[in-house]
């Protein structure tokens, strides 16, 4: 970087002081803020940095440094508070309906961010000084799964005495099942030492049925900013391609929550139900029973992102209506290991993949073409 360029300023927030550098005059202030959430963990969308003015008023996040005139160790004064503070400052009660902490992200702007020079650049430089630690080895001619924890995995939010009693119903089957075919990984949008408490929480950090090959945490996301939700943080898959070029965008597929997470990699998605009030729907959540059915059904494919993920649940259901008409014996396509936990809360240790109670909606649209 000309050192000529380089923005250097002090954040000052909660008492303490934390030095931001690796600027340079071309970035935003939405990369300016992104490095403020590194640095603090204040999320960019709660920051306000208070003495930071252009032309008399705040600046927005598309506004180049250069136009603010940083001088060398200028301190900004911030106010925002840590995620896990709300948490705590917040007892909501008990009937509030349930909400959903998504965006209705439009086709067009994810085809218009996943190529944008500038969060292609966001990208490179993870791939360049984001550090992933190999937990175990990738095997030869596996697929990649990559897998969000709250409300993926986990209810983080309902209180209970064991880690398993939050837990969702047959993930260590599902884990098992799809580990068949794919290498599997773990992405949070949480710090590096709450993945690893919650995974040895749940029993899949050390399983014998299957083996997680690393973790990534916050750090590993960027920053986009949409026209119509300003910014927002995202996990770009091509941050695990540029480290390991045996996974690609054909072999790739990540199970989250939140839409907006794979913002970067639209086709590679699937938006999985969130698993919430754990004790009310432990019983009858069956979510990860039919996608390791359909984990199996694509896993033969040479390109995952021929199929539209969001129809998922249509391409499950006509599969097992076809085994039926063929009058196929039930539970012969997916069965696991005697060893592998059962978390089923049924007292089952396989997933009967035909089973009749298994159906859902169909959706909508079309498994036999490329995504829309």
């Amino acid at each position: 970087m000309n050192m000529e360029n380089e923005v250097k300023c002090v954040i000052k927030w909660s008492g303490t002081e934390y030095e931001v550098d690796s600027l340079s005059e071309n970035d935003t202030v939405a990369t300016l803020k992104d490095a403020i959430y590194k640095k603090t963990g204040v999320r960019p969308e709660r920051q306000k940095l208070l003495n930071l003015k252009f032309k008399g008023k705040m600046p927005e996040n598309d506004c180049q440094l250069s136009l603010l005139k940083i001088k060398a160790g200028f301190k900004i004064m911030m106010m925002g508070s840590l995620e896990e503070d709300i948490a705590d400052a917040s007892t909501p009660p008990e009937d509030l309906p349930e909400v959903f902490d998504d965006f209705d992200i439009e086709d067009e702007e994810e085809v218009a961010i996943e190529n944008k020079d500038v969060y292609l650049a966001k990208v490179d430089k993870r791939i360049r000084e984001y550090e992933i630690k190999l937990l175990n080895e990738p095997r030869q001619s596996k697929k990649l799964l990559v897998l969000d924890i709250d409300y993926t995995l986990f209810d983080h939010r309902s209180a209970a005495e064991t880690g398993y009693e939050l837990m969702r119903p047959y993930l260590h089957e599902f884990l098992a099942s799809a580990y068949q075919d794919y290498d599997i990984a773990i992405w949070s949008a949480t710090s590096m030492k709450w993945i690893e408490k919650k995974m040895e929480l749940l029993g899949v950090s050390n399983n014998d049925a299957y083996k997680i090959i690393f973790y990534l945490d916050y750090l590993a996301m960027i920053s986009v900013h949409t026209p119509k939700y300003g910014v927002i943080q995202v996990k770009p898959l091509g941050v695990i391609w540029g480290k390991f070029p045996q996974y690609t965008a054909a072999n790739t597929i990540m199970f989250d929550d939140i839409r907006r997470n794979f913002l970067m990699n639209p086709n590679n998605g699937l938006r999985i139900r969130a698993f919430r009030q754990a004790h009310i729907n432990r019983t009858n959540d069956k979510e990860l029973i039919k996608l390791a059915r359909y984990l199996k059904e694509i896993a033969h494919l040479e390109d995952l992102c021929s199929v539209n993920h969001r129809n998922w649940e249509k391409l499950v259901n006509k599969k097992r209506k076809e085994k039926k008409r063929k009058r196929k014996r039930p539970g012969t396509d997916l069965l696991l290991p005697d060893s592998t936990t059962g978390s089923g809360f049924d007292g089952n240790s396989s997933l009967d993949m035909d089973s009749d109670n298994l159906d859902s909606s169909e959706g909508s649209g079309s498994f036999d073409g490329a995504n829309p």
